[in-house]
């Protein structure tokens, strides 16, 4: 990394007040100003590392408020990346993260743990589910893996329904794959409705983000270069994702990767270009989408907006927009609606306390206004919001495109 992307720090702490991690604890020393500080001296063989070190650098979200929010530009994402890197190799990581780096660093793992996990969660006897935790999620409260991953289940070309519009490209990421694949029906549902042949890579792998945050850069490029081969041969109008964390890597963190002399340079700013939220798409061509006239139930709706969708994508805004336009549904805003859940992909899992006071806000908010569903387009959000309530408080919580596509006319 650069040294002078850290010197344009002013220490105005405009971040402070961006980071849901200060913002909760107070403590100086989790700030993003003083991360900066500390990769500093430590750039410059005045600090030594150290596991305290490590774990300053590592109580961080990564959700990209502090540099969205920074008059100095400084990017904060990258420098915090670099320097997780550099810690864990000298100090190693937890066998949990282990574990979880050795399954996203090829496909063929997340598939056979992806079946272990679902094995185990039909064999787990409930005692055991509701005893324990992964984080701060009950085990009963974990979503249920897919009986078959999404992308196994449908054809890699999808024709249009109707007049044909475009072509797109469908990231599917790990998480509607293994996980949520009602969250990739409706998508591919709401995209061929309105015309658009639909192309589901079936080579396409992890994106390669929590690798990234944890480290395991090597392991992430094998990753990122296979996806780059992937997508670069593909025409189409638009490489669309369904979660905003996906498409930070996609937009943002592959071009990045890269010199420009290197050659996966141009055909990953290519690929980038194209990278678009499927709600920005949605509303985009919001006039090619035929509601169905006798939908007249309303649903009473909120939203709780992820910070790469805000920070990235600067769409959390047009979610509203396009909740407020269905005609099934009643929306409902909350005063913390785009603040943080605490998710922040493992965040939850290795600091659960910090992680519970913040999601436990986010759902007193959202109960507040009496919603019957409660709507995010983050996979982990929608596990950490989801795994955090009882059954009693009977809100779930869906992708807004389920409820998009629940409105449609069938063609």
């Amino acid at each position: 990394m650069t040294e002078k992307p850290l010197q344009n720090c002013g220490k105005c702490g405009i971040c402070l007040n961006a980071c849901p991690v200060y913002k909760l604890l107070k403590e100086e020393q989790v700030s993003p100003r003083a991360k900066l500080q500390l990769i500093k001296a430590h750039d410059q063989h005045a600090l030594a590392s150290s596991p305290l070190l490590k774990d300053l650098i590592h109580k961080c979200l990564m959700c990209g408020s502090c540099s969205a929010a920074c008059p100095s530009g400084i990017d904060h994402y990258s420098a915090f990346m670099e320097m997780r890197r550099e810690m864990v190799e000298a100090h190693g990581e937890t066998p949990a993260i282990k574990s979880l780096i050795y399954l996203l660093a090829r496909e063929y793992r997340i598939r056979f743990g992806a079946r272990l996990a679902r094995t185990g969660q039909k064999l787990m006897p409930a005692g055991i589910a509701e005893k324990f935790k992964l984080g701060n999620i009950p085990l009963k409260n974990f979503p249920e893996f897919n009986a078959v991953p999404f992308r196994k289940a449908h054809d890699e070309i999808l024709l249009p329904q109707g007049k044909p519009a475009g072509r797109v490209i469908y990231f599917t990421g790990c998480a509607t794959n293994y996980l949520y694949d009602d969250t990739g029906a409706a998508t591919i549902g709401i995209l061929r409705h309105m015309g658009y042949e639909v192309v589901i890579p079936k080579d396409q792998v992890c994106c390669s983000i929590p690798l990234l945050f944890h480290g395991a850069k090597k392991a992430a490029m094998k990753n990122i270069v296979s996806n780059i081969k992937t997508l670069r041969d593909i025409e189409a109008d638009a490489v669309l994702v369904d979660c905003s964390t996906c498409g930070e890597a996609l937009k943002n963190e592959y071009p990045r990767l890269y010199e420009t002399r290197d050659k996966h340079f141009s055909d990953a700013q290519r690929i980038a270009s194209g990278v678009t939220g499927i709600l920005s798409f949605i509303n985009l061509h919001f006039d090619l989408l035929q509601f169905d006239a006798a939908v007249t139930e309303k649903i009473s709706v909120t939203y709780h907006a992820p910070c790469h969708t805000r920070n990235t994508f600067q769409s959390h805004l047009i979610a509203e927009k396009l909740l407020q336009n269905l005609p099934n549904v009643t929306y409902h805003r909350t005063p913390d609606f785009d603040q943080c859940c605490g998710g922040g992909g493992t965040f939850f899992y290795e600091y659960p306390e910090i992680s519970k006071k913040m999601v436990d806000k986010k759902i007193e908010s959202a109960k507040a206004t009496q919603a019957t569903h409660w709507i995010t387009d983050c996979p982990v959000c929608r596990m950490n919001l989801a795994g955090n309530m009882d059954e009693p408080d009977g809100l779930p919580v869906l992708h807004p495109v389920t409820l998009i596509y629940a409105a449609l006319k069938r063609i």
